[in-house]
C-alpha cells in the first residue's frame, strides 16, 4: 500500500500502520513537513491520536491548554464558554511530534520525494511508473489525485484572506489569559479577528474578507503591509491591535478554499482521498485537522481489520456532510 503525502492525515496513517506492522510507503516532496500557521485541537482529536499510538506526554508537551472561549463582539453575540479540551499548537510542533512517531513505530516515508501525476485506474505513479494496489492519497488541498480522479473537483476560493501570526515573546493583551478570544466585525466586508495568550506564548489571527491575494504573496511576509487593512476592518479594537500587532514582525498569510464535496464522486479502488485532498473546509469552520485525523484513524483501522476502505470513506463523508448541515 502507498500513501501520498506527509502531512498530518498521511503521517498519522504512515504511523499508525507501521506501529501495527502493516506495510506502506508513504511519498512527500518537501524534504521535510514544516506549517506557518497554529491550529487548535480537542479532546476527541487527542483521544483519537493517542489510541493510534501517539505519545500523549508529547502531545501535551508540544501544545498550550485552552481553558475558555469567548466570543467579544458583536455586542448581541458575547458569551464564554469552557473548551471541549482544546489545546493550542503550532503546526511545526504538531508535525514534529508527529513525525517522531511515524519514525519510532518504523514508517517508510520517502520525504524530498515529488509524485507528479498518475493513473487513477491502475495505481501508477510517476515518475517511475511505479504500481500500487492501493493509494491513500492525503496529498492537501491541492491533490493530484483529486485531479486526476475528479478533474471538475477543484478548491474554491472562501472569501476570505488568512493571517496568523505569533507575537514576539512577552506580549501581554490586556485580555484573561489562557483563553481563545474572538472578536467579529460585521459590514459589507465581515472580518474575525482571534488571539490567544499565556505566560509563554502569544497568537493572533485574521479572517479578512477581500478579493484572494496572488499566489506570489502567500506564506510568511512582513506584517507591515497588512496593518491598514487589519485597522480598516476591525475599528472597534484599536486597543488591542496595538499591543499585538506592535509585537509582531512577520504574518503568515493564505487564501481561504476549500473543496466540495456535496457532489464527489463515490470512492472507489484502487485511488481513496483522504484529509483535505478530499473535502477541505475553510479555516473559519476550525475542524480541518480534526478531520484529517479521523480520516487516517478510520483507515488505519479500517486496514487492519480487513474491513473496506471504500465503505470506510463514504461513511466519513456521510459524516462530515452532516456535520456541515
Amino acid at each position: 500500500m502507498t500513501i501520498l503525502g506527509g502531512g498530518i492525515a498521511g503521517t498519522v496513517l504512515a504511523g499508525g500502520l507501521a506501529r501495527a506492522g502493516y506495510p506502506a510507503v508513504g511519498y512527500e516532496r518537501r524534504p521535510n513537513v514544516r506549517g506557518g500557521a497554529f491550529l487548535f485541537l480537542d479532546a476527541h482529536t487527542h483521544r483519537t491520536l493517542v489510541d493510534l499510538g501517539v505519545p500523549g506526554d508529547q502531545l501535551d508537551a508540544a501544545s498550550y491548554r485552552v481553558d475558555g472561549i469567548r466570543v467579544g463582539a458583536p455586542a448581541s453575540e458575547v458569551r464564554e464558554s469552557a473548551t471541549a479540551g482544546h489545546r493550542l499548537y503550532h503546526r511545526t510542533d504538531l508535525m514534529r511530534v508527529l513525525t517522531e512517531f511515524a519514525w519510532a513505530a518504523g514508517a517508510d516515508i520517502r520525504y524530498g520525494t515529488a509524485i507528479s501525476d498518475l493513473d487513477p485506474d491502475s495505481g501508477v505513479l510517476y515518475p517511475g511508473g511505479t504500481a500500487t494496489d492501493l493509494l491513500i492519497a492525503a496529498d492537501g488541498i491541492d491533490s493530484i489525485a483529486r485531479t486526476r480522479l475528479e478533474p471538475e473537483r477543484v478548491a474554491e476560493y472562501a472569501g476570505q484572506v488568512v493571517l496568523y501570526a505569533t507575537a514576539a515573546p512577552g506580549t501581554r493583551p490586556n485580555t484573561t489569559p489562557s483563553v481563545l478570544h474572538f472578536h467579529r466585525h460585521g459590514s459589507d466586508t465581515p472580518a474575525t479577528f482571534g488571539h490567544f495568550w499565556n505566560e509563554s506564548v502569544a497568537v493572533w489571527f485574521v479572517r479578512l474578507t477581500r478579493a484572494p491575494i496572488e499566489v506570489g504573496y502567500t506564506g510568511f511576509h512582513p506584517l507591515a503591509r497588512w496593518i491598514e487593512p487589519i485597522r480598516t476592518a476591525l475599528p472597534e479594537i484599536p486597543y488591542l491591535l496595538d499591543t499585538l500587532l506592535d509585537h509582531t514582525a512577520m504574518v503568515h498569510v493564505s487564501n481561504a478554499r476549500s473543496v466540495p464535496l456535496a457532489k464527489a464522486r463515490p470512492p472507489r479502488l484502487p485511488v481513496i482521498l483522504c484529509g483535505d485532498a478530499d473535502h477541505a473546509l475553510s479555516p473559519a469552520s476550525g475542524v480541518g485537522a480534526r478531520n484529517a485525523i479521523d480520516d487516517a484513524a478510520a483507515l488505519c483501522h479500517a486496514l487492519l481489520d480487513g474491513t473496506d476502505p471504500v465503505d470506510t470513506m463514504a461513511r466519513r463523508r456521510a459524516e462530515i456532510l452532516a456535520q456541515l448541515g
